[in-house]
């Protein structure tokens, strides 16, 4: 090999990598990342209301940020698929990025095609609110099919369980997901996003850019604002009873992760309860006083380390008797 494909060689492994740590960065940085950190100072708020009611008491610093949780070796596996993801995602999944906008381009065209120009009125306001909500109604329906299936499938949850084999959760558990997971969630995404966007762009006839859809997250912005850190973590934020059947609480999510046989399969809607009132696997907070985390000791023990989690799902013997007695 030359010393000019050498030196080109080097330039792209450094540059992926400095993609990667600008990537890892965004997680606190960026306000489309869950773990942005006006978000984590809002959890923190909603963490002290918590704290508060509870009439623990040990100091509010210490009922939070708990050695076991943070520093742990389940914590240090969440940090561990945050870097190794982040790197994965600026190889294979951002060149992925642009198909969905050649598909939102592409639906565009078709509608135009095959119903000529839209002669709609709709204003301007009325095309963004409809678009707001089409895209997270369609998309956590979606979200909540595909996580139906990933516990459902034999396949999907060796997969899927390597999210599921935290024994404690930190709002970075939220990145503890298997590369192969990853890659559907992705693909699901654009897919589903691009038609979306495409058939609005139809209706805006030109009225609303691309760019402009693009920038609508003002409802993803309160999920995030209001609590979605808490999800994976030890603070049992519970919403108001009624509303748990239209919105998953922290507390609910949290349920989810048990490792109680009465709980696995239950609460799978990303930001909405409704799919899971509907389909029957919804448990709300009220229920449910005492939790704890992981796959069950066998499972929690082939799952300690960052490597096995990994590599585990490839396994011929990987099947879950958690998942067999479903």
């Amino acid at each position: 090999m030359s010393t000019v494909e050498d030196m080109e060689t080097l330039n792209y492994v450094l540059e992926i990598l400095r993609e990667s740590l600008s990537l890892t960065l965004s997680y606190v940085t960026s306000p489309s990342k869950r773990a942005y950190f006006l978000y984590l100072l809002s959890s923190l708020l909603l963490a002290y209301y918590v704290y508060k009611r509870s009439g623990v008491k040990i100091p509010f610093f210490a009922f939070l940020f708990k050695k076991k949780i943070w520093l742990g070796k389940s914590a240090m596996i969440d940090y561990g698929f945050v870097l190794f993801n982040s790197v994965f995602k600026v190889i294979l999944i951002a060149p992925l990025l642009v198909y969905s906008l050649n598909l939102t381009e592409a639906i565009n065209t078709f509608c135009i095609n095959s119903f000529g120009t839209f002669t709609g009125n709709w204003s301007v306001a009325s095309i963004t609110i409809n678009y707001t909500i089409t895209i997270i109604v369609v998309t956590d329906l979606a979200s909540y099919t595909t996580h139906f299936l990933m516990h459902k499938i034999p396949f999907l949850w060796k997969f899927h369980k390597v999210h599921h084999s935290a024994t404690t959760l930190n709002p970075f558990t939220q990145y503890r997901i298997h590369p192969v997971e990853l890659l559907i969630n992705n693909f699901r995404s654009i897919i589903i996003k691009g038609i979306i966007t495409g058939v609005f762009l139809y209706l805006g006839n030109g009225s609303v850019s691309l760019l402009t859809f693009l920038g609508i997250n003002i409802l993803n912005f309160a999920f995030m604002f209001f609590g979605a850190n808490l999800r994976h973590s030890h603070i049992k934020l519970r919403y108001f009873n009624f509303l748990e059947y239209v919105l998953i609480s922290p507390y609910q999510h949290q349920i989810h992760h048990s490792d109680n046989e009465a709980h696995f399969n239950t609460n799978m809607g990303s930001r909405l309860a409704i799919w899971d009132y509907v389909f029957g696997t919804l448990v709300r907070s009220k229920d449910v006083n005492k939790l704890s985390f992981g796959l069950g000791a066998r499972e929690n023990r082939t799952h300690a380390t960052f490597w096995n989690n990994l590599w585990q799902p490839f396994l011929p013997n990987s099947m879950s008797k958690r998942f067999q007695k479903k």
